[in-house]
């Protein structure tokens, strides 16, 4: 019986898990915790949460969802895992898991936690950017499932599964690895477009006038939090260095091409590259 479940968190990630496992267990209090009081008083009046809470207060919890900057979960999660029962399950969110999975190795509860990433989200931010149905048909990567107890791992195995999430399994060391590459780079490319634009925007005033759709949805996880993602990759650097690295280096070789009229070759890029499309449509 699922009585008590705490938010630490309520953004867009948390709040809409909130109103996911408000559907999963009806019965059961939602208790929310923020730094922000807004966000608490905005929670509490959209009806995401029944209650807040500071975690020094958290008592009996069944459920417990870590829904913070990455290096927030990483100052918090060892004393929130000092609240955990023995039928505590708790979660983190966080769009790195190394770092995270390393602070609490030898903690005694280490077995109540498991480490998640679910793939979903969009540019926007607080309580009010909270929607049902957010996460369905999304993919979750679970990592390090073997530190987590039997019975806690399938309870969240079976939350994701009602959620109709898409379930997939991976070490943190290589969930950090490859997220750098298709999440993370991503994310940068997309704010230095947007001050590559802003830039010559100071002398050609016009040149928003020009930007079609295109430019508009590549440059909208330029909206996204500043601040988290500068934890993101803080705490990912070497990772996202290398696949900087990567991502210059394709980006010279074009550059190249370019400068030396050799379009032929340049055509037979964008066209191997095309191929992408066919990866794209084969995961969704």
């Amino acid at each position: 019986m699922i009585k008590k479940i705490y938010i630490i968190g309520i953004g867009l990630i948390g709040g809409s898990f909130a109103l996911e496992l408000r559907k999963l267990f009806p019965k059961s209090k939602i208790i929310g915790i923020d730094n922000s009081e807004n966000n608490l008083g905005k929670a509490l009046e959209l009806g995401i949460i029944d209650e807040k809470t500071i975690i020094s207060q958290i008592k009996n919890p069944d459920i417990i969802i870590v829904s913070v900057p990455v290096k927030s979960i990483i100052n918090l999660l060892p004393t929130i895992l000092d609240c955990a029962n023995n039928n505590t399950l708790i979660m983190d969110v966080g769009s790195t898991k190394n770092s995270i999975c390393k602070i609490i190795s030898d903690h005694p509860n280490r077995e109540n936690f498991l480490a998640t990433h679910p793939i979903a989200g969009t540019e926007f931010s607080g309580p009010t950017a909270a929607q049902e149905g957010l996460f369905k048909h999304k993919n979750i990567i679970v990592c390090d499932k073997d530190r987590t107890a039997k019975s806690k791992l399938q309870l969240g195995l079976k939350i994701f599964e009602l959620m109709k999430m898409q379930i997939s399994y991976m070490d943190s060391e290589s969930h950090d690895k490859h997220i750098a590459y298709v999440s993370h780079l991503s994310h940068i490319s997309s704010f230095m477009l947007g001050k590559t634009v802003m830039d010559e925007e100071k002398s050609e005033k016009n040149i928003f006038d020009m930007a079609g759709s295109g430019f508009e949805s590549t440059v909208r996880l330029a909206k996204s939090s500043p601040e988290m993602w500068t934890d993101i990759i803080h705490d990912n650097k070497e990772n996202i260095i290398k696949s900087l690295n990567d991502y210059i280096e394709n980006l010279a070789k074009i550059n190249c091409l370019i400068k030396n009229d050799r379009f032929e070759e340049l055509e037979s890029q964008l066209k191997s590259i095309n191929y992408i499309k066919t990866i794209l449509k084969g995961i969704n």
